[in-house]
């Protein structure tokens, strides 16, 4: 797979090197990031606890768009960071096996969870 990827890639980077105009310099900028990044770019197809896709991170997203729209708050930077902050402490525990309620009682009794490190 990794042969293949590299291979397409570099016909890209070739085709494009000459980048006579804008369009051909765009593609010549991406064949460069997609040799420049292959391993970042393939870890998912050899090590399988990394996702495939990021829908985990747009869903994340996705959720602080829906609040502004419904309710329209966080119209003002220090509040959408909090809830982003609020949200991202949630969504790691959530994503390592804790129960939700549990982490927010244990943060406001000031004995905060802390997510595992590797």
């Amino acid at each position: 797979m990794s042969r293949a990827y590299t291979a397409a890639a570099t016909i890209g980077y070739n085709v494009t090197s000459g980048q006579r105009n804008e369009v051909e310099a765009k593609h010549h900028a991406l064949a460069r990031r997609l040799l420049d990044r292959r391993d970042d770019i393939l870890r998912f197809a050899y090590d399988l606890r990394v996702p495939f896709d990021n829908n985990g991170s747009e869903r994340d997203l996705r959720m602080v768009k829906l609040r502004q729209k419904v309710s329209g708050t966080m119209r003002i930077p220090p509040g959408a960071q909090d809830f982003a902050t609020i949200r991202s402490y949630l969504q790691t525990g959530l994503k390592q096996g804790q129960n939700a309620l549990h982490i927010l009682i244990t943060l406001f009794e000031r004995r905060p969870w802390l997510p595992a490190t590797t």
